[in-house]
């Protein structure tokens, strides 16, 4: 075990200035070792981000440390040596958190508190707090409680350890804490119940919101990635919008949409979404489909990476790993990966520019500074171009309501008008085409 003063003290960046004294705090981040050559950078990396993750929710990160696990301790997920010598460090730099950037169980949790006599948290629950600050809307509050009342279920009998643990006489009646500690059960379970009717009325108003999108009609282009990667700058990149947007793990959380305009003068909303993160919690993902639904029906994913961080390919892969776990719950089509586009950021901090060139179909932007969105832009352009169908139509003079359509839902390339009705040359996808034609059947398609 190797413990060391965080040598970075500015990410500790205090969220609230209603706190008198600073929290201070520290990261472990329990690790089993494997035979890669790169296992030892993956440490690194995963114990700076669970630092990054700890310092946003306003802790003074002041000891760190990665420990190699040897066996899982049912007991205290730690070995007994890590657990002593971990606790005289503790002591000694009077930490207030321990965060462990690991999954606990309820009974590991209550053991380390009682081992090193401070507040325990694990990845999920700091997860968990981060969400917790940082929601805005309304959805956005809901589903961050419905996800920690989810995870406290499990725990309660850790903050009732005060209470008499006997029971009755007769063998049925609870002592004080068992009594505490059920009707706390009861009232989290009926605030679930409730939470949840709420969010599926959040989801029924979005899908409605949806359909109203496909009936003006504009597509959707929705922004992915790993947090922090740089969604929300490029976000305001492209729509002079003013989305909070900071070096920050988790800065949105709220899916936010603006339209803009690509080259071609075709319109599209751009949609942003809540950063994906390696082991994120189970309760999190549940609770948050109705914002990741956004992703489900988008025409087009950019997938944006932080192509300078030292981990970009395994937060790559993290991010995959979501998106084919929505598709397997049928929450995306299983073709996602086909309409998804690669867009590399932050390349204004790389040092040899040019080697994006092996990066294959990937665009290489920086959101920052600008370079290459206009080539995003036009290649967005092209993949919506891709997606969709020319058709040529007659439409009678008369029929004033197909025409109108046609200009509603595609994009008009050419009209000739005569006396007669007119012929109308037209780009649509393949759905609005067979929704036009089972609407207007009297008006038939020409041959181009």
């Amino acid at each position: 075990m190797v413990l060391r003063q965080t040598e970075n003290p500015h990410l500790a960046t205090i969220l609230s200035d209603t706190k008198p004294v600073a929290t201070r705090g520290a990261v472990i981040l329990p690790w089993e070792k494997s035979a890669h050559d790169q296992d030892v950078r993956a440490a690194e990396a995963r114990l700076e981000e669970a630092v990054g993750l700890a310092a946003s929710i306003g802790l003074v990160i002041v000891l760190q440390a990665t420990l190699l696990l040897r066996a899982r301790r049912s007991a205290t997920l730690l070995g007994k040596g890590q657990v002593d010598s971990l606790k005289i460090a503790v002591q000694a730099e009077k930490i207030d958190v321990l965060v462990v950037d690991a999954r606990l169980s309820p009974a590991q949790q209550r053991n380390l508190e009682t081992a090193f006599g401070c507040k325990v948290i694990d990845r999920t629950g700091l997860i968990l707090d981060i969400f917790g600050a940082r929601a805005a809307t309304k959805e956005g509050t809901l589903q961050v409680e419905l996800a920690h009342l989810e995870y406290q279920r499990s725990r309660l009998v850790r903050l009732w350890t005060h209470l008499e643990r006997q029971r009755g006489g007769f063998g049925f009646l609870g002592g004080p804490g068992e009594t505490q500690i059920e009707a706390d059960r009861r009232m989290i379970g009926d605030r679930i119940v409730r939470l949840k009717k709420d969010l599926e009325q959040v989801r029924r108003t979005r899908g409605l919101h949806r359909q109203a999108r496909k009936r003006v009609p504009f597509p959707v282009v929705a922004l992915v990635g790993y947090t922090n990667a740089g969604k929300s700058t490029l976000f305001n990149a492209l729509t002079g919008a003013t989305v909070y947007a900071k070096d920050q793990l988790f800065a949105t959380l709220d899916p936010t949409m603006r339209a803009i305009t690509l080259p071609s003068g075709r319109r599209v909303i751009l949609s942003d979404t809540v950063g994906f993160i390696s082991d994120l919690p189970t309760e999190l993902i549940a609770a948050f489909r109705a914002t990741l639904e956004e992703v489900a029906e988008a025409d087009i994913i950019l997938h944006v990476r932080d192509i300078a961080h030292p981990d970009s390919a395994a937060q790559k892969k993290d991010v995959f790993h979501v998106l084919e776990g929505m598709a397997r719950d049928n929450m995306i089509e299983p073709d996602w990966s086909g309409r998804m586009i690669e867009v590399l950021n932050k390349i204004d901090l790389l040092g040899e520019p040019e080697e994006l060139a092996q990066m294959g179909d990937a665009v290489a932007i920086s959101a920052m500074t600008g370079d290459g969105l206009p080539e995003l832009l036009a290649l967005i352009d092209q993949q919506m171009t891709a997606t969709m169908e020319e058709v040529r139509y007659r439409v009678p003079l008369s029929d004033g309501a197909a025409s109108a359509w046609l200009h509603q839902h595609g994009e008009v390339l050419n009209r000739i008008d005569d006396e007669e009705g007119a012929d109308i040359t037209v780009r649509i996808k393949a759905e609005d085409r067979a929704r036009f034609e089972q609407l207007f059947k009297q008006v038939e398609p020409l041959l181009a």
